[in-house]
């Protein structure tokens, strides 16, 4: 008797602990009765009825990286599905571009399960048909892209597969949130091409920009010279201005007191003489003056009409001692 009771204690305790279910927050559980879908456990402290009721196992791939640095997924089933979002990392892949480029392209997997019972009852294997998928869709949409366009276009590659994947996954019960191209590797012998071409590239941009800088280094020189001769022109132009009005203010004067000097002579010779005849002799002297003051001049000699100065000279005593 007592043998019985104490098993059928025991047997109320494992009773009792297959009956207590803990879901921690953002995880839910799926139960089923008797093998059909009856409730999803929400966070906290649940009860189910053991036997009758039991988790549904859910098969999980996990991904780890081993300590020889390599990649490895095994499956592993659990019965609490994370509700948070979850990152996977998709082993990198060789696709073929549109002009038949092979290049490796791994990416990031943002997504976040929002319909448990779809994720249990709608797919198999959640993750592993999500890679899948992705695969595929990137195999498609990278092929109807040359290699230059799907190195420019990684946004646009990450836009138009999220859309894609969100589409494809949503009857899964999954939001994929978002979708991100790490590398995109192309051939060696690709990147050799695509180096020598920047490089070339670089050294006609260098060249061009080489060339606009003595181009405009010549144009500002001409603009300077110019500006330069404009000046010096004007310059010239306004000294010659100033030179002239000089002369010719100079000459006034000289007009004005040669003006005042005749009139004074035609007033000292009133009534005395003839003042014409004086003024021609004395311009006549001052000739001769001129004449001799050469510097290359070495012999001073008298003109050919010596007579007609001594006779000037005589005319201008005797005008100057006429009474």
């Amino acid at each position: 008797m007592e043998i019985f009771l104490i098993l059928l204690i025991v047997l109320a305790i494992i009773f009792v602990a297959k009956g207590v279910v803990i879901v921690q927050q953002a995880e839910v559980v799926i139960i089923e009765n008797l093998g059909k879908y009856s409730r999803t456990l929400e966070s906290g402290l649940n009860f189910i009825f053991p036997i009758i009721e039991a988790p549904r196992g859910v098969a999980w791939k996990i991904t780890q990286k081993g300590i020889d640095g390599n990649t490895y997924s095994y499956i592993k089933e659990r019965t609490k599905i994370d509700l948070r979002e979850s990152v996977y990392d998709f082993p990198r892949q060789t696709v073929i571009t549109k002009d038949n480029v092979s290049i490796s392209i791994n990416a990031l997997l943002y997504f976040q399960i929002v319909d448990p019972k779809s994720a249990v009852y709608e797919i198999q294997n959640l993750p592993e048909a999500i890679e899948k998928l992705t695969q595929t869709t990137l195999r498609n949409l990278v092929g109807q892209l040359d290699l230059d366009e799907t190195l420019v276009s990684r946004d646009k590659i990450n836009v138009e597969l999220r859309s894609i994947l969100d589409e494809a996954t949503n009857k899964w019960g999954v939001k994929v949130n978002r979708v991100e191209l790490q590398d995109i590797i192309p051939p060696v012998d690709i990147q050799s091409a695509m180096e020598k071409q920047m490089k070339a590239e670089r050294d006609r941009r260098a060249a061009i920009l080489e060339a606009e800088g003595l181009k405009k280094s010549a144009i500002l020189k001409a603009e300077g010279e110019k500006e330069a001769a404009i000046n010096k022109a004007e310059g010239t132009k306004q000294a010659e201005i100033l030179k002239a009005e000089g002369a010719a203010k100079a000459r006034l004067i000289e007009a004005d007191a040669e003006k005042e000097a005749i009139r004074r002579i035609t007033e000292a010779f009133e009534n005395k003489g003839q003042p014409d005849k004086y003024l021609i002799a004395m311009k006549y002297l001052e000739s001769l003056q001129d004449i001799s003051r050469g510097q290359n001049n070495k012999v001073v000699y008298m003109p050919y009409e010596a007579t007609g100065i001594l006779s000037s000279i005589d005319g201008i005593k005797q005008m100057l001692t006429k009474e």
